[in-house]
């Protein structure tokens, strides 16, 4: 089983996810992107960040082992978003980066995911080389060649410059409620947003080690919609582990996705001559309403794989300048080169402000299908591709709903499981077929 996801090497921290395997996977990177000539001419640097996971820990010691034990610099910048790492990695020159986090997993799960020079995810090819390379006998470097291991205490100062010098407008009069989900943007992400301008109310700020997405953020929004409804806010904005991504909250409750982002963004920036090419890149996961929201504003979607990756890799083949996916994770090449959540809330609030429409009524620029997602556990993902009965039912399916629904089933890239989405004119009718389509997972695939 291949060991790299959609995002990065994912699972149960000390049992799949273990120090001895950190260890290895970070020396492999060092080799491959040495080879590559990344590291020519001078001695290697990486950063390296993690989430606010107790297990980040002792991941974080066995990452910075394995790279300082390769020849490489290594430059703690401690819990930070994702981006930031990105960041960091692209404004610093550094090689490398990892960042050690499993984003809105559980608890007990972890991750580690790499960044090569100039802040972009790796590719497959490169993950695939890294793991191939995992164990191999190797000539360890002495004496003044062994890597050094430095704490970056300006990183955070750094990245919060970066975001606030992306605005235009200062955020003065708006009210927002944020939800750091108890993880990496506890600390940066209120700060942030009073320095940019706005009055800041937030929750989920108190990480443990242990409370990381518990019952709180991007994937359990109850809390945020309380404090939205009860403090007259104008918006929440809920931040998931790692913050590279933003839902948000409007003054009456209602979940503004990252679809709804994206139109809102697309819109505005056609409207000041910002959106390359007049396309937003989007992920077969979007909503049909975004489609025919973008059609009616003769905005192009170019349509790729689940996954903020592939999104950047069509941006950046195409020259593209915006695109994300509907869990909110959210690229503007402007600014940056990987989804950033805090970026996002940034300029969702800048369209508040500068247009003077509360987000209730930016949000109207589309109007959502019923969707009906449905995750079938505990079945063999890998077969999907060959059950030819499983494939027969979804196309009678979706011929059954022609032009006015979707279906999606596709197999996790970071968890055991298979998704099943319906889009359908009706709730009743989408979650009818979404049923269905299920119970023939299961059955097919059992």
């Amino acid at each position: 089983m291949a060991l790299f996801g959609t995002d990065g090497v994912r699972g149960l921290a000390n049992g799949f996810l273990t120090a001895e395997l950190a260890v290895d996977l970070s020396i492999a990177a060092a080799h491959i992107l040495g080879e590559l000539g990344t590291f020519e001419g001078h001695r290697p640097k990486a950063i390296v960040g993690q989430d606010s996971r107790a297990s980040g820990e002792f991941l974080e010691a066995a990452v910075v082992a394995g790279l300082a034990s390769a020849g490489v610099d290594v430059y703690r910048v401690g819990v930070l978003p994702t981006p930031a790492v990105a960041h960091l990695v692209a404004e610093s020159g550094a090689d490398l980066g990892v960042m050690i986090s499993a984003s809105h997993n559980p608890m007990p799960d972890n991750g580690i995911k790499f960044f090569a020079k100039g802040g972009g995810k790796l590719d497959d090819a490169l993950e695939a080389a890294i793991e191939k390379r995992m164990g191999e006998e190797w000539q360890r470097p002495t004496g003044r060649n062994v890597g050094r291991v430095i704490n970056d205490d300006s990183a955070a100062e750094r990245y919060i410059f970066h975001l606030l010098n992306s605005l235009t407008t200062n955020l003065s009069g708006v009210k927002v409620v944020v939800d750091c989900a108890n993880g990496a943007s506890s600390r940066v992400a209120p700060r942030t947003y009073v320095r940019a301008g706005a009055e800041v109310i937030a929750i989920s700020n108190e990480p443990t080690g242990w409370n990381i997405n518990e019952n709180c953020g991007s994937t359990h929004l109850e809390n945020l919609k309380a404090k939205v409804l009860e403090t007259g806010a104008d918006l929440g904005i809920a931040h998931d582990g790692d913050a590279d991504r933003c839902l948000a909250i409007d003054s009456h409750g209602d979940v503004i996705d990252g679809d709804f982002i994206m139109a809102i963004l697309a819109a505005d920036w056609r409207s000041r001559g910002l959106l390359t090419n007049e396309t937003v890149v989007a992920t077969v996961m979007s909503n049909l309403g975004f489609f025919k929201a973008m059609e009616s504003l003769d905005i192009n979607v170019e349509i790729t794989a689940v996954g903020d990756r592939y999104v950047l890799e069509k941006m950046l083949s195409d020259g593209f300048v915006l695109g994300g996916e509907q869990s909110g994770h959210i690229i503007m090449r402007h600014y940056a080169n990987t989804g950033d959540g805090l970026l996002t809330a940034l300029h969702l609030m800048q369209v508040i402000k500068s247009s003077g429409r509360p987000l209730s009524d930016l949000s109207k620029i589309m109007e959502r299908y019923p969707q009906e997602l449905i995750n079938v556990n505990g079945v063999a993902k890998e077969r999907l591709a060959t059950a030819i009965k499983l494939q027969r039912g979804i196309d009678q399916a979706q011929e059954s709903l022609g032009s006015t629904g979707r279906i999606l089933v596709r197999a996790s890239g970071t968890e055991s499981l298979v998704r099943v989405m319906v889009e359908a004119q009706s709730a009743s009718r989408a979650h009818e077929i979404a049923e269905e389509i299920a119970s023939l997972v299961r059955s097919e695939l059992s």
